[in-house]
């Protein structure tokens, strides 16, 4: 069943590479040429792929398994690396393999009803923003979980809120949970610390912040909130870790553990055709 994993792998990079046609129509293959028109038409080539699979788990019937990309980039005069960790599971019946999904994460359970900006958050503490460590720790931790902080299995938020703390954002508002960002230790915290709406509401509403109208005014550090069906409640966010070579953001995240992802996340699972998206600047004083 390995053997069938791995061929299965080549395939596709065969596929990413134009090594061979698409022979059959399946999800999986549609995202990733997805992946390859989108660049191709931002003026960008797909320079190399490399695969590794790493199978977690592995009985008769089925296996869990990550697949962790790279993607070299040429944009302009500009090369970079594209990184993704891909969680999936497949189904064999007698041997064959029969079944191949991804495993989605979870949504946040978390009820963060009540959670509101008042006046009050004038009293912010003010602070110095330093936009090369909040993007240092993004590139530290975008594959890996922080010990000190704890885990979910939908993580996006609870990483960015640990990337701009590491760029000196000050907490505020404990023990309220319904009122500020912050976290104590690993047993309490803000629905805005791990709730990517929540998130959203309390950059909105910050002192520190500016929503801009295009993500080419946004600078490494900056943040992008993603509503994926455009019904007003936003659920994903991420950070600008780095510029393509058009001035377009490329940006790190969690849950699907993400490193110099172009920022639209058109060959994103979770993308519809309805996608709202929220550009926020920080101010560096």
């Amino acid at each position: 069943m390995r053997e069938k994993l791995e061929n299965l792998l080549k395939d596709r990079i065969a596929l990413l590479a134009g090594e061979r046609k698409q022979s059959r129509k399946t999800f999986e293959d549609e995202r990733l040429l997805k992946k390859k028109s989108s660049l191709k038409q931002r003026g960008g080539q797909l320079v190399k792929v490399i695969a590794k699979g790493n199978v977690e788990k592995m009985t008769e019937r089925e296996a869990v398994y990550t697949i962790h990309w790279s993607f070299a980039i040429k944009h302009g005069d500009q090369f970079y690396i594209e990184e993704e960790i891909e969680r999936r599971r497949a189904a064999f019946s007698l041997g064959e393999l029969v079944e191949d999904e991804e495993l989605m994460m979870p949504s946040e359970e978390e009820d963060d009803r009540g959670w509101s900006m008042d006046e009050s958050w004038r009293n912010w503490p003010d602070f110095h923003y330093d936009r090369l460590k909040a993007v240092q720790y993004a590139e530290r931790w975008w594959n890996e979980f922080n010990p000190a902080y704890p885990k979910f299995n939908d993580d996006c938020t609870n990483f960015i809120s640990q990337c701009l703390r590491a760029g000196g954002v000050p907490m505020w508002g404990q023990p309220e949970r319904t009122r500020g960002w912050w976290i104590d230790g690993k047993s309490n915290w803000s629905y805005s610390w791990t709730v990517a709406h929540a998130f959203m509401l309390m950059l909105k509403g910050a002192k520190w912040t500016v929503e801009v109208g295009s993500p080419r005014e946004l600078v490494l550090g900056d943040i992008i909130c993603y509503d994926f069906e455009g019904d007003g409640r936003f659920n994903h966010n991420t950070i600008v870790t780095g510029m393509d070579g058009y001035g377009n953001p490329l940006v790190n995240a969690h849950t699907t553990n993400s490193r110099m992802r172009y920022w639209n996340y058109e060959d994103s699972t979770a993308y519809t055709p309805y996608i709202q998206y929220r550009f926020f600047h920080i101010k560096t004083r």
